[in-house]
């Protein structure tokens, strides 16, 4: 029986791998259902590696070059990919995004207006990241907790873990050296005026913006990167911030109407790369930062290769077919 700490994205998604190889898995959360107190619920959602590399490591391509296939096999995946523009104004930050990226076209403003119609005449330059995708990330979680039932996974809620565990994924809860908390923060908006299809990334030397469509006409907006410990809502000059950004983008924003708003604390370590770390005899994946639903399926493969032997695979699988 492997047990896992934390019922979020990481211990989620390990789960998943690990029962997926035939072990039995017990997984403890805390909290009364699972997303109840992960902070993947205020996530983006983007499987945009190449994008994430303007300001990320060569590892974040390698890592989530395969997340949307995985994902695709546990929840709706929009596969549209990412479209980044920049304000006249800004033309320099897009020169900038492209010589920091690749696996992109450059588009004209006929190529834009084509691509997403409701920003037609807005923008005469944009980069088109086409492999990219994203998902809903409160849908997602819900279809990762199913897979792992359907799986056999043992789901505890309501109940802390023991002190030992084979895996802990608890987040910026664990004690590990480094891990250091970075929030985040985000709006729903609901526009009926304004239908886009895909992600989109808009730079601005002070407030770039990404804007993920969730249907229906409503978009999560998210901006913010603050190195603090502070939990409380957003404060209202983010959120003006966010919202100028958003008018900027296209100006029906303005009448959107704010669902929700929301502040999470993301787990990173100095390189802002995740790790599987031993620490007091168990093994913790943590510091998924801002990347979670992006590398959380290379990392929980990871940890299954762990601990769970190739060679126990191979025996377990010859044991059922016996």
């Amino acid at each position: 029986m492997i047990t896992i700490a934390g019922g979020g994205l990481a211990g989620l998604a390990s789960a998943v791998e690990i029962a997926r190889r035939g072990a039995a898995v017990r997984l403890f959360e805390a909290g009364p259902e699972i997303g109840a107190s992960s902070v993947a619920r205020f996530a983006g959602g983007m499987l945009a590696p190449w994008c994430e590399r303007e300001s990320a490591e060569e590892a974040v391509i390698s890592l989530g070059a395969m997340a949307a296939d995985w994902w695709g096999g546990i929840t709706p995946v929009s596969r549209r990919g990412t479209l980044v523009v920049a304000p006249e104004r800004d033309r320099a930050e897009l020169t900038r995004f492209a010589r920091r990226t690749s696996a992109f076209r450059r588009v004209n403003g006929s190529e834009i207006d084509v691509l997403e119609p409701a920003l037609a005449g807005r923008f005469s330059q944009g980069l088109m990241f086409d492999q990219e995708a994203h998902l809903n990330p409160r849908q997602a979680l819900q279809d990762l907790e199913k897979a792992a039932h359907g799986l056999g996974v043992d789901i505890v809620l309501g109940t802390k873990a023991p002190a030992k565990v084979d895996l802990d994924c608890t987040g910026i809860a664990a004690d590990l050296p480094e891990l250091r908390p970075v929030r985040g923060e985000m709006a729903i908006l609901s526009c009926p005026d304004v239908l886009i299809t895909r992600t989109i990334r808009l730079l601005h030397p002070r407030m770039p913006l990404y804007l993920v469509p969730r249907g229906d006409r409503v978009y999560m907006i998210g901006a913010t990167m603050i190195e603090s410990s502070s939990t409380r809502p957003p404060t209202v000059r983010s959120l003006s911030d966010m919202l100028n950004a958003a008018f900027t983008l296209h100006p029906a924003f303005a009448e959107a109407a704010v669902l929700e708003t929301g502040a999470g604390l993301r787990p990173a370590f100095p390189d802002n790369l995740p790790r599987l770390v031993e620490r007091n005899g168990s093994l913790h994946l943590n510091g998924l930062y801002r990347h979670g639903f992006l590398l959380a399926p290379a990392m929980a493969t990871k940890v299954a290769n762990t601990l769970i032997p190739e060679t126990y695979d191979a025996d377990h699988r010859q044991s059922k077919s016996a």
